[in-house]
Order: C-alpha cells, then structure tokens, then sequence
C-alpha cells in the first residue's frame, strides 16, 4: 500500500473522537452523526483501515449479541479518494493500546450501509466501535466521509432490560395501584402529582384522572426515559333514566356491576331531599316505588359509596329521571 501523506488532503482540524481516549458514547437505539473527515490517514487500524474514529457504548445487564449500524454514508468526490467505509468493535482495557484489543465479530466493508453484528459480548462491560476509510484498488487517500451510527440488540438495549416504568394498569375511581418500574437507583418521575414519593422505583399511584408518567434515570452515561399510564375508569355506570310502567322493559333501574359491591350503600332522594330509597347492597332493583307506593314521574338523585375491600371511594352521585 502506498505511503499517504497528510499533505494529499487539505488541512482539516481532527474530529474530537479520532482516538481511543475520547471516544464519543453511543447510547442504544439512538443514532450519531458522524464524520472521519480529517482522523489520522498515517497510522493504520485493524482490518487494514485508516482515518479512524472512535465510538464506545455499555452493554446492558443481560450482555449478548450487539448489532452496530453505519447508515446515510456520504462520500464527497475527491480525486484518487476511496468512497468505502469499514466498521469493527473492539474489546480492550481500556488502556487504548491498540496491541490490547481485539475484534469481536466481522470488519464490515461498504460504500451505502454497513451492520456488524458482534460475538456475544459481556454484561456491563465497555466495548469500542470504530468506523475508518477504506483505501482499495487504483486509490490512495482512504475514504473521509459523513454517516450515522447506531448500537442496538440483545446486548445493547436498555429499555425493558435495565430501565422500565413497568406496565400500564387500569383502577377505578378512588383506587390505587403501586408502580412496578425497574431503573438503577437515580431516577425521577414525572408528574409527581398521585404518586407516594419519587426517587423510588415503586410508589403509589392514586391518581384522580388518566394519567402518563415518566421515568428518568441514566445508565453507563446515557439518560433514559420510559412511560407508563395508570388509567382511571368509573367502576359503575347508573343509568339516568328507567321506565317502570309495567310493560317489562325497562321498568327497573338495573346498576351494571353493583352485584360485585355488595357493601355499597345507596341512598335517593327527590328534589326536596327526602330520601325515597336507602339500601346497602343492591340485591333487588328499584321499581320507582317508595314504601310500595309508585312515586311520581321526575327527577331523583343519588349517592352511592361502594365500600370496596380496599377502603371507600369517592362516592358516586348524579340524577335518575322516572318516565312512564
């Protein structure tokens, strides 16, 4: 291979990352842009490659494979440069002797997209990707180019491994439910509005309305969000309207799911607040009587506290309009 001189390309500043010790970090599943324009065309790296840059990422607590991807490669033409680029991981030291490292899977050469899928790589150990020029067939300046960089798979991704808010949950009005997040120590959520506490992976949750909370929290450098909703239905939905005329349709006023309450107190009143129905539990439905007596068409009201095993909801009121 030819001697290359730097005086063969135009005086360019170093990316900061052109070497091992200021390697820019890699968080999974989250794209860098990247550029080798300028790295060091003296010195070759493995797999017979110049012009380096340097990337580090940590694999998640589980480890395994790790696909590293090279996309959006965009070589600019330059007379007697290579437009392919290579990529390779490496495990190291951490001393950035490059005599201490080796490579963990294939060096990958292309000009349009690159994916190197390693060898089964630690837990929670660092590993360095380096993307470099090419210098191949009648060309002698190695290629210097724009691309993107991402790390993901089983040995990189985070979320649902070492970072969750847990699963989504559905209570009823008045009811709680205790988060199940996963997160290192460090970590924040948000809205604290309903919960027990923050800085702790597991608070009650005892929000009024549907509501979306996010975690926070950083592993080896990186920040990490993740979601999860506790969402808020009424657990009985009266009817504001029956008919009991007889015709057997209708002329009950049914409760859908109060059998599952059988402490809920039921209290009706009419419009000058004498109570006309007060029940606890709900076996029978009302007919619109009081006292056996048919009571006129109009509108009554309710209050129904369901007494769950939990504790007492807030209770559910509304009206109920009679219709013959």
């Amino acid at each position: 291979m030819a001697l290359i001189t730097m005086a063969a390309l135009p005086a360019l500043a170093q990316p900061a990352n052109s070497d091992c010790a200021s390697a820019a970090l890699l968080c999974a599943q989250t794209p860098v842009e990247g550029n080798n324009t300028g790295a060091d065309v003296i010195v070759p790296g493995p797999c017979s490659t110049y012009a380096l840059v340097w990337y580090s990422f940590t694999t998640n607590s589980l480890g395994g494979t790790v696909d590293v991807s090279v996309t959006n490669i965009d070589c600019p033409t330059v007379p007697l440069m290579d437009n392919e680029l290579a990529a390779f991981v490496l495990a190291g030291d951490g001393s950035c002797d490059l005599t201490q490292f080796d490579v963990v899977g294939d060096c990958v050469f292309d000009t349009a997209e690159i994916l190197v899928t390693t060898d089964v790589l630690l837990p929670e150990t660092r590993y360095w990707v380096v993307v470099a020029g090419v210098q191949n067939g009648m060309t002698t300046i190695p290629a210097q180019c724009g691309f993107s960089v991402a790390v993901s798979g089983p040995g990189a991704d985070i979320i649902g491994v070492d970072v969750s808010a847990g699963p989504d949950v559905t209570i009823g009005e008045g009811e709680s439910t205790q988060l199940q997040a996963i997160s290192p120590p460090a970590l924040d959520w948000s809205p604290t509005v309903g919960l027990s506490g923050n800085g702790i992976p597991d608070p009650i949750a005892a929000p009024t309305s549907t509501t979306l909370y996010t975690l926070s929290t950083n592993v080896a450098g990186c920040a990490w969000t993740d979601d999860v909703i506790v969402e808020i239905i009424r657990l009985i939905e009266p009817p504001n309207t029956f008919t009991p005329n007889g015709d057997g349709f209708n002329d009950t006023w049914e409760i859908p799911s109060i059998a599952d309450y059988p402490g809920a107190e039921i209290a009706i009143h009419d419009r000058w607040g004498q109570i006309v129905l007060r029940s606890t539990g709900y076996r029978e439905a009302w007919d619109g009587t009081n006292k056996g007596r048919a009571l006129s068409v109009g509108t009554y009201y309710y209050h129904i506290q369901l007494n769950q095993l939990e504790g007492r909801s807030p209770p559910y009121t509304g009206f109920v309009t009679i219709v013959r």
